[in-house]
């Protein structure tokens, strides 16, 4: 279950502040899959973190119930003077897992070769959105935060890492940001439209993609 209270979030910008959720108010269906919906620069990327507890609201109050992923490709929390293998077997702990067994997973997974045992600040953008998506893949979570992770990779990777998502997503909950409408029709059955601070919830996710549609085509006239 994830709900929000009249929750704001802003960040300042040259002395002003630039405005993401405005008094948001929506409840998540029970054992309904989410899509997020908006242009670039709406707060997707911002829901979803405040979503994981990353971020903090400005005011009101988000509500969660069972184990919530981090986002999919977030590495701003790898400690960057450590090795990606260091870095599995400290989060490994942190969750509870058995290190070792995570540690072969996201190794065989994220296919970082030598660099694995390199320092993650050594590692490209990909290399560390491949090693965070393999680590949000070894831990069991009843909701999973996706944003674009699949689009990391070459078409074999890209391949595999949707194939392993399913798996995982088949007996749990995902909130997912794509601008795949395929894809969005294929996992969700609900849409959140973001909109100049604003979020709506739609209950049937094609009524919600035509709201979106028209929000983007009525932008480009």
């Amino acid at each position: 279950m994830i709900e929000f209270r009249n929750v704001s979030k802003s960040y300042p910008t040259n002395g002003a502040r630039r405005v993401i959720l405005s008094d948001v108010s929506f409840s998540v269906p029970p054992r309904k899959n989410l899509a997020l919906l908006g242009r670039n620069g709406a707060g997707k990327s911002t829901l979803i973190r405040l979503i994981a507890g990353t971020e903090k609201p400005d005011s009101g109050r988000i509500l969660r119930r069972g184990a919530i992923s981090f986002p999919m490709a977030l590495s701003s929390f790898f400690i960057s003077s450590l090795t990606a293998r260091q870095n599995v077997n400290f989060i490994s702990r942190v969750y509870g897992y058995s290190p070792e067994r995570v540690v072969e997973y996201v190794e065989d997974f994220a296919e970082l070769g030598e660099y694995f045992d390199m320092p993650v600040r050594t590692l490209s953008s990909g290399m560390r959105a491949r090693l965070s998506f393999g680590i949000s893949l070894a831990f069991e979570f009843d909701t999973y935060l996706i944003d674009e992770v699949t689009a990391v990779g070459d078409a074999a990777f890209r391949s595999k890492a949707q194939r392993e998502m399913n798996k995982r997503i088949s007996g749990s909950n995902v909130v997912l940001v794509s601008h795949n409408n395929d894809l969005l029709r294929e996992t969700c059955q609900v849409g959140l439209v973001l909109e100049k601070g604003v979020a709506t919830l739609y209950e049937d996710i094609d009524e919600a993609l035509a709201i979106y549609s028209q929000l983007v085509s009525g932008a480009t006239q």
